[in-house]
């Protein structure tokens, strides 16, 4: 049970402390760089007992706290909602780096999401996690209680979520998982869960910490320090430390799975090298797509590029071009730099009036690298090239493509593209008794800002169309085929000529853009843990009234609105909204084994003039039949709101390589087949497509419920198993281009009910020329019908006193989905999201194990983490999923992690890890196409491969 440190233990121990370790702590943080930002104790927010199984207490000897997932401080540990701790010894014996780090590696993150992997993504420097498989942004996230505040830039360019870093890792004392529906106690968002970080309360004196690590096939070098310490100032109470840490990036190239193209698959699907000096014909052939070597040197002019590796090649049923079969010039893994410090200010002012403070900041540089500018004429529609006409070629329309190599380019690794964020979190308030002693009320107002500025390497597009005029020459004017495309005689040798990197540099550059996200809270609490006597204990009350604002402002550079970036586009969009809401929560042990617990919301939103509200509840029912056995279950409802980019985002175009299926599938080519779609003159080609906000979504609702059973066979034990399920209406989320195509082609060629709901809104947003090609999409957010999830989830922890040999703890958890489902639109079959991975890659099943032995001042721990099936590339392909030919799964991946660790002297604690023990790389899926530089998908798995890490601890005074 955490305590509040007294006046005369906090002076005491105060003269002890070294005043200069005190004074570093005040200087790192009031020296950070960035914003600043208080939070606040709550008394006692959101902390969890530690486990003590062996001792026999009755509830009357134990104190009240407040754990996650109510409002009322109460004595036991398991209650009706299951909740997983992930502890800070954790975190450093399993080999987590960062609190992000913990949360993805939980049973319950089966969900694929963007990562640092995806480095053409829209927000590779967030990180966050799917519970179950359900949106990123349909989990809460608190810091000691507190809501953390939203990512300034999308999520796929669509979505608000919230981005789980700037957390010192030493300050955090442990961290709770609450699966299922929690509305009715912490409000919007909390459909899937609530994940509460819980940081340190007290310290026994100067602590400091320093952490290096590296990986096995270079790149990902680590180094962190963070100090942390407790000490009395003029009457008040003062917790304060800091944490730097700074992570080189991982390259591709650094990695055997992603240093070239793909070639698994064998004669069916053999490695395409990449097209880097390129002449397209459109129609060059009877079926179009075709290659033509027009190099006058034959590549001997570019052979010397990425790595000397470029050669004349020939891709078959195609033609010729320069390329090479190298890959990898782009990070997997970002690099950082990120700089925290945090204050806690407390004073008892006397019984009854208790003042408190936090302050957070954080300021953290995320780099990463998507690989080097490309031009192509063609993706450039409304540029003075496009598709042309060479005299040369007749009946044919051309599109020159280059992709840069690291030659031309030069410095690659200074071309980084950068995300600086600054952010601030304060809370100040009061709290105490109301007249009686169980009367305990708290008062505080939390505020935080998060300000994005992401610096964007890409070319420009007057500059890059100007450096290539001398190589087209003039237009000579419209072509003889559709006389609307221009004609122009190509200097051919001149375009098979690398480029210098100053000419790289003359037309490429940084494009800045600004995004903010606020969020203030004011907050008033009263609880009473004794309102009246019931046969099985004490009931309990709390009531809550909270009100505040939340902002979002997104201002991209004025060259992605009005074409000045090449090839890039993006969103702007800004809006503010207020928000109030009562909770009320009732706990009434009506009997010795039976406690019921009720909760009751409503939250109320106002936007533009305009009212979304929500009232969701939450029934509760434990039962103790044994001293031993817990018997739990509970029915309630959940919601998510509209978020400012819900309601305020513009209108955003976006270029998308897309295939065209239901042209590809009438001219004979075969969906199921990547080799043979990809021979497609309409596969992988750019089209542009557009999303915004929709002002009339209505709130995200869920119905949810639980049962569950915890048992403790024997002391220091305990097992859990819980059925969790949810029923989710008015979804909200950009649709899915690729899977829009898939579907819009199944319509028209009749597969699917071409009057079906689902056929009539897809065809609609399929904008076709008269010639019946692709032209753009439209993939706006909508409010999908429903959703429906059942998952059980499954946990143990054994303690064994083995003696003179020890102490061993084991600990285990377990997810498997049993039912996933969604309906797109009322009148439409439900999807099954789990048997068809057209829909859906996600992991059905994810798991972990742990054992950690402790032997005097040593100890060592063994970490191991099961990935379920998933299936393989072929089986994405088409709505027939596993029924295609070729279509499977990819085998289940284990990784284990191995630390040790050594108390050296009294206070020094010395550890060691190495995490991906066996330097397991995903598992090989042989139906990848030769173009992919990741032949594994990159949502679900990594290819770090082994790390290792060692760490010192010093805590002073011990």
């Amino acid at each position: 049970m955490h305590h509040r440190t007294s006046r005369l233990r906090a002076l005491r121990d105060s003269r002890l402390r070294s005043a200069g370790v005190a004074g570093l702590a005040a200087i790192l943080l009031l020296g950070l760089p960035g914003s600043i930002t208080l939070a606040a104790d709550a008394g006692g927010t959101a902390t969890g007992p530690s486990k003590d199984h062996g001792k026999d207490l009755s509830q009357e000897e134990l104190q009240p706290i407040l754990v996650t997932g109510s409002l009322i401080p109460q004595v036991v540990e398991q209650t009706a909602t299951p909740v997983t701790v992930i502890s800070a010894m954790d975190i450093q014996t399993k080999g987590f780096a960062t609190v992000a780090d913990a949360l993805q590696h939980s049973s319950f993150a089966t969900g694929a999401v963007q990562g640092p992997q995806f480095s053409n993504g829209f927000t590779p420097g967030a990180q966050t996690l799917s519970l179950f498989g359900l949106s990123p942004s349909y989990t809460k996230y608190l810091i000691d209680g507190r809501p953390i505040a939203d990512y300034p830039a999308l999520y796929n360019g669509t979505d608000i979520i919230t981005s789980i870093t700037g957390i010192p890792t030493q300050l955090v004392d442990h961290i709770d998982v609450l699966p299922g529906g929690q509305s009715s106690i912490y409000g919007s968002d909390a459909i899937a869960g609530v994940v509460n970080i819980v940081l340190l309360k007290h310290v026994k004196g100067p602590e400091i910490d320093a952490r290096y690590g590296w990986t096995k096939g270079g790149g990902g070098t680590e180094r962190r320090i963070g100090l942390i310490d407790e000490f009395h100032l003029h009457g008040i109470d003062l917790l304060a430390g800091g944490q730097y840490e700074r992570t080189d990036p991982v390259w591709g190239f650094q990695r055997p799975l992603t240093n070239q193209f793909f070639s698994g698959g064998g004669a069916a699907s053999p490695a395409i090298a990449e097209r880097d000096w390129l002449v397209y014909g459109l129609f060059g052939q009877p079926n179009g797509d075709l290659y033509y070597m027009n190099d006058p040197a034959q590549c001997a002019n570019v052979a010397n590029q990425f790595g000397g590796s470029v050669g004349l090649r020939t891709r078959a049923a195609r033609g010729q071009y320069c390329g090479t079969f190298r890959s990898g010039w782009f990070t997997i893994n970002n690099g950082t730099e990120a700089t925290q410090g945090f204050l806690r200010a407390s004073d008892d002012l006397n019984d009854h009036v208790k003042l408190f403070s936090d302050l957070l900041v954080d300021h953290d540089v995320t780099r990463y690298n998507p690989g080097t500018a490309f031009f192509s004429t063609a993706d450039n529609s409304s540029g003075p090239y496009n598709y042309f006409y060479d005299p040369n070629y007749p009946n044919d329309l051309l599109n020159l493509q280059q992709i840069y190599s690291p030659e031309e380019a030069g410095n690659v690794r200074g071309q980084d593209d950068k995300n600086t964020m600054n952010s601030v979190r304060a809370t100040v308030g009061a709290r105490g008794a109301l007249g009686s002693p169980d009367w305990q009320y708290t008062l505080d107002f939390t505020y935080t800002e998060n300000r994005l500025t992401e610096a964007t390497h890409l070319a420009f597009t007057n500059a890059i169309n100007q450096f290539y005029a001398p190589i087209f020459g003039p237009n000579l004017g419209p072509d003889p085929i559709f006389g609307s495309q221009p004609t122009y005689t190509v200097n051919y040798g001149a375009f098979f000529q690398p480029i210098t990197p100053a000419q790289y540099a003359s037309f490429t550059g940084y494009a800045d853009s600004y995004s903010r996200t606020e969020d203030s809270l004011a907050r008033a609490q009263l609880t009473n843990s004794s309102l009246f006597r019931l046969p099985g204990g004490d009931a309990g009350m709390a009531l809550l009234f909270e009100g505040g604002g939340q902002g979002w402002n997104y201002a991209p550079d004025p060259r992605y609105l009005n074409g000045g970036a090449y090839l890039y586009t993006a969103t702007a969009g800004s809006g503010h909204r207020s928000r109030y809401a009562g909770t009320f929560e009732l706990r009434l042990p009506v009997m010795k084994m039976v406690t019921l617990d009720l909760s009751n919301r409503f939250d109320d939103y106002r936007v533009s003039g305009q009212s979304v509200s929500k009232d969701t509840y939450n029934l509760s029912v434990e039962f103790r039949p044994l001293r031993t056995l817990l018997l739990r279950g509970r029915y309630g409802t959940a919601f998510k709101a509209p978020t400012l980019s819900d309601e305020f985002q513009g209108t955003s175009g976006f270029f998308q390589s897309v295939t065209d299926y239901y042209t590809c599938t009438k001219e004979g080519y075969n969906p199921a087949n990547p080799a043979n779609i990809s021979q497609c003159p309409q596969a992988n080609q750019s089209v542009f497509g557009t999303t915004s906000g929709n002002p009339s979504l209505q709130p995200i609702t869920a119905k949810v419920d639980d049962v569950g059973i915890v048992w403790s066979p024997v002391p220091q034990s305990s097992f859990g198993v819980d059925f969790l399920h949810w029923h989710i209406t008015n979804e909200v989320q950009q649709q899915d281009s690729d899977q829009l195509l898939r579907t819009d082609s199944a319509c028209l060629l009749g597969q699917l009910d071409p009057t079906s709901p689902t056929c009539v809104q897809a065809i609609a947003q399929v904008t076709r020329d008269s010639n019946g090609l692709i032209t753009q999409i439209s993939t706006p957010k909508i409010n999908i019908a429903e959703e429906t999830l059942n998952v059980l989830v499954f946990n143990f922890d054994y303690v064994l006193d083995a003696g003179a040999s020890g102490t061993f703890t084991f600990s285990g958890a377990y997810s498997d989905l049993l039912k996933h489902s969604q309906v797109n639109f009322p009148g439409d079959a439900p999807i099954d999201l789990i048997n068809n991975p057209f829909y859906s890659t996600d992991f059905r099943t994810k798991e972990n194990l742990s054992v950690d032995w402790k032997f005097h001042r040593f100890g060592a721990t063994v970490y191991a983490e099961g990935y379920g099936q998933t299936p393989n590339y072929i089986a994405q392909q088409t709505v027939v999923g596993y029924g295609a030919p070729g279509a499977g799964r990819v085998s289940a991946w284990t990784i284990a992690n191995l630390s040790a660790r050594y108390e050296v002297l009294p206070g020094l604690q010395i550890s060691a890890n190495i995490n991906n023990l066996f330097d397991r790389m995903p598992p090989t899926d042989n139906t990848q196409p030769g173009y992919t530089n990741q032949p594994f998908n990159l949502f679900n798995y990594n290819n770090y491969g082994r790390e290792y890490f060692v760490e010192a601890n010093y805590k002073f005074g011990r």
